[in-house]
């Protein structure tokens, strides 16, 4: 494991590199989602195969990156993940995004075909609710903070079977943590994106991954999205809501592992 610090302007995006570290390896790359870290991940990455790169970082305005005064927008987001990855060396790698992550591999995939060789679309949409249920939102935190929203915010990322355990704690922490300024950006970018048209001229390996618990991105919106790419796949993951990596970890890093085979991602070993 390494952490970096990838700069771009006066931004500072706080990275890791976990397995072989060696821009020769097959690469993976992971964008989290709104309101979490680069941690949203560490229930996976001790089940995934071993012999590959994987990255990560925390998005402006989250974990330890730099927090600039937002709002955000996502050619800003998309431009982090592109700084990230040239700084790193990453070329035809597999991008997995999950919610505003997922909007963030779909903007990379049409603008660096060069990194992008094949992508997982998890909990995510072309397009993420509306202008105007975002602004609400934006009003809201600003108005109560995320502490008092966050129980409610569990309810979206979590399945009821999972809330009702002590498990969900560490994550409502790391949302509670999130600097508002963060929050509040990027709620901003997602406000802002639609990818319909520019994803459906997509040509590129793609599995969408949901949850059958998902309030935030329904598994009929993963679905119509990933459907936008001929030749995609798509996986359902019961009973789990809007972060299934951190719920049914096991169940996911399995449909990860599937899918990086499937892509000649993982190694071959003799």
């Amino acid at each position: 494991m390494r952490e970096t610090t990838v700069t771009r302007g006066d931004i500072a995006l706080h990275t890791r590199v976990d397995g072989v570290d060696d821009p020769a390896a097959p690469t993976v790359v992971f964008a989290n989602s709104l309101g979490t870290t680069l941690h949203l991940w560490d229930p996976v990455m001790d089940l995934l195969p071993k012999g590959i790169r994987y990255i990560r970082w925390d998005k402006r305005g989250h974990g330890q990156s730099s927090v600039p005064d937002g709002p955000y927008t996502m050619g800003q987001l998309i431009g982090d993940a592109e700084a990230v990855c040239d700084a790193l060396d990453v070329r035809d790698c597999v991008f997995v995004g999950l919610s505003v992550g997922g909007m963030i591999a779909q903007g990379l995939a049409v603008k660096r075909m060069d990194i992008v060789r094949a992508m997982v679309l998890s909990n995510t949409a072309a397009k993420i609710g509306t202008p105007a249920i975002w602004a609400d939102r934006i009003a809201t935190v600003r108005a109560q903070g995320l502490e008092a929203m966050a129980g409610g915010i569990m309810q979206r990322w979590f399945g009821p079977d999972f809330c009702a355990t002590p498990a969900v704690q560490p994550w409502q922490q790391m949302l509670i943590d999130t600097p508002l300024e963060g929050y509040l950006g990027v709620c901003a970018a997602i406000s802002g994106t639609d990818f319909f048209t520019p994803t459906s001229g997509l040509r590129l390996p793609t599995l969408g991954i949901a949850g059958s618990e998902d309030k935030a991105t329904p598994p009929d919106l993963v679905r119509e999205t990933t459907n936008l790419i001929p030749g995609s796949s798509f996986a359902l993951i019961r009973r789990a809501g809007h972060l299934p990596c951190g719920e049914k970890p096991e169940e996911y890093a399995q449909i990860l592992t599937d899918f990086l085979t499937r892509t000649g991602t993982v190694p071959h070993v003799t």
